[in-house]
């Protein structure tokens, strides 16, 4: 058996930010994915193609279709950027309510494909649970995060201002790009009109500028493609590839292993404590195990669950440390349900060229400071505004050719669209489990999803559109349409829990520092962990969260504590 420091699992954004930090700290990393390898600049297929290199204009057809019914509902699963994510027919699960769980299993995972957003969060996400009396109370507070959050966003580069926001906290940021003026405009309307909301340009994991350590990795300016979910060949967005894997692969410390998938983790019953991971190639269905001192578990939040309830042993008969029994309970996600367009017909004399990353943002302001409404917690949202050229397509023969051939001019007018993210509940009637008979091809027990909305969502949507038709209303635009989509959970692709955070091992797996209460050589660092969901995109928060219980780790190994 192969023995290492550190074994992660999973080579996402989280695992692979834990394994830069132990290969910097000069400790043998085994980063294990089940998935195959991506090579930044290598295996990036359609990084550089044109609209018409592509087959099907950017649509999928039905051939392709009919095996990822459920990863073809995600925006970014098109013809440019399908091989990213998993093919349906290959890795089954049971839906007990209507779930899409949209993976990708490579190196790299999501972080290829991921929307990119970056903020932090504050105490008002951390303290929620306790102040609302749902959920547990959080171990951890921001004071605890920030210098991580600080060191994250140095590495990979984000994009923002410093609006002195306590609801959401400044970051040591590049340069942003610009709100439009349609954008401005609606950010004075709203600040004028209210002193309790907030319109900023999204921060995003995007080089807007290029300091040293981004050179050191080889990267340069992102060029605004916004064809991010192919991989960039510039680097100039942040995913594991570009970035994390080649930077502890150069220290020498990391063994790369795709194509693994694990499927328990070992316990040593005499030591008390986890000796390795038990793996099954993907290929060969071949099994081997893995030894360490420190186990690292990333694989995404439902194979996280999984993982370790799959992990029995005499001692713990019902998956690894779950003494709590909370184990695969308490999922939550975003809610991406409610949405309101309109019009503005002002500002005519502009239009929009170019593309920018991401979009304006609104971050949460209802139920901040006090309980004002009848539903928990809130949302944040989304603004963008836009008049793009419009061309003529009338007629045909000779007569659409001409048209074709006309110059484009501005559309009548300005295009406005919002879209809440709403904080979901964490309820115990939202679980995922392991079916007792039926498995995979690599003998994986199939995982069960019992998630669902609740009447606080259905509340809580009804505000969002309230509220935003008064604000429309208020910055003059006009023809304003709300819609409440069908979407269902899972499509947001941020679920999050079942291994939660918490100060006392009777109803939660993980303490402060990430580590299972009942056995403390292992840690969990990825969307398991969260003990609560906020409204921000949780993506920068999983990397802090990693880099910070590294770092815990590696101290406790110099003095022999793990």
């Amino acid at each position: 058996m192969e023995n290492y420091d550190v074994i992660i699992v999973g080579a996402g954004m989280a695992g692979s930010y834990a394994a830069k930090e132990f290969c910097d700290a000069g400790l043998k990393t085994l980063l294990l994915e089940r998935g195959r390898d991506v090579v930044h600049l290598q295996d990036y297929p359609t990084t550089s193609m044109n609209p018409w290199e592509f087959k099907y204009k950017g649509d999928l057809p039905w051939e392709v279709k009919k095996d990822i019914p459920i990863q073809s509902k995600c925006y970014a699963c098109r013809e440019d950027a399908a091989h990213f994510f998993i093919k349906d027919t290959d890795h089954p699960y049971i839906q007990d309510k209507p779930f899409d769980w949209l993976r990708g299993y490579q190196v790299g995972g999501k972080s290829i494909m991921w929307a990119r957003q970056t903020q932090r969060w504050s105490d008002f996400d951390f303290e929620g649970p306790e102040r609302d009396g749902f959920a547990v109370d959080w171990p951890i507070r921001y004071k605890d995060l920030a210098p991580w959050y600080d060191k994250v966003e140095h590495f990979i580069g984000v994009a923002g201002n410093k609006d002195g926001l306590d609801m959401l906290p400044d970051g040591d940021f590049l340069k942003s790009w610009d709100l439009n003026c349609v954008e401005d405009h609606f950010k004075s309307s709203i600040e004028s009109a209210y002193k309790d909301r907030h319109v900023i340009f999204g921060r995003c994991a995007h080089l807007s500028e290029v300091r040293d350590i981004h050179r050191q990795q080889g990267r340069t300016l992102c060029q605004s493609r916004t064809l991010c979910q192919r991989g960039c060949p510039f680097g100039g967005y942040f995913n594991a590839n570009s970035t994390l894997i080649p930077w502890a692969q150069r220290t020498g410390n990391l063994t790369l292993r795709p194509f693994s998938v694990v499927q328990s983790i070992t316990y040593d019953e005499k030591m008390g404590k986890a000796s390795g991971v038990r793996v099954i190639d993907a290929n060969t269905k071949e099994e081997m195990e893995y030894g360490a001192k420190v186990v690292f578990v990333c694989a995404a939040t439902i194979n996280t669950n999984i993982l370790l309830l799959n992990s029995k042993s005499d001692r713990f008969p019902n998956g690894l440390g779950n003494d709590s029994g909370v184990l695969g309970k308490y999922v939550a996600f975003h809610n991406y349900n409610a949405t309101i367009s309109g019009r503005h017909d002002g500002h005519l004399e502009f239009t929009t060229e170019g593309r920018k990353p991401t979009s304006a943002y609104l971050p949460r302001f209802r139920n901040l400071r006090r309980q004002e409404t009848d539903f928990l917690r809130g949302y944040a949202a989304t603004f963008g505004a836009s008049r793009p050229d419009v061309g003529n397509s009338d007629g045909a023969g000779d007569e659409l050719m001409a048209n074709l051939m006309a110059p484009t001019q501005p559309a009548e007018a300005w295009g406005v669209y919002s879209q809440m993210m709403g904080e979901t509940i964490p309820k115990e009637s939202n679980y995922v489990s392991l079916d007792a008979t039926e498995k995979d091809q690599w003998g994986m027990p199939l995982v069960h999803i019992n998630i669902d909305y609740d009447d606080n969502d259905r509340k809580m949507e009804q505000d969002f559109l309230d509220q935003f038709s008064e604000m429309f209303e208020k910055a003059g635009f006009k023809d304003i349409r709300t819609a409440t989509n069908t979407r269902v959970p899972g499509n947001d692709i941020h679920e999050m829990g079942g291994v939660r955070m918490g100060r006392d091992p009777k109803t939660s797996m993980l303490n402060g520092n990430n580590q299972l209460h009942a056995v403390p050589n292992v840690f969990v660092t990825d969307g398991a962990c969260m003990t609560s969901v906020s409204t921000q995109n949780p993506s920068l928060t999983f990397m802090a969260l990693s880099a910070r219980a590294a770092n815990f780790a590696i101290e406790a190994m110099k003095k022999a504590e793990l």
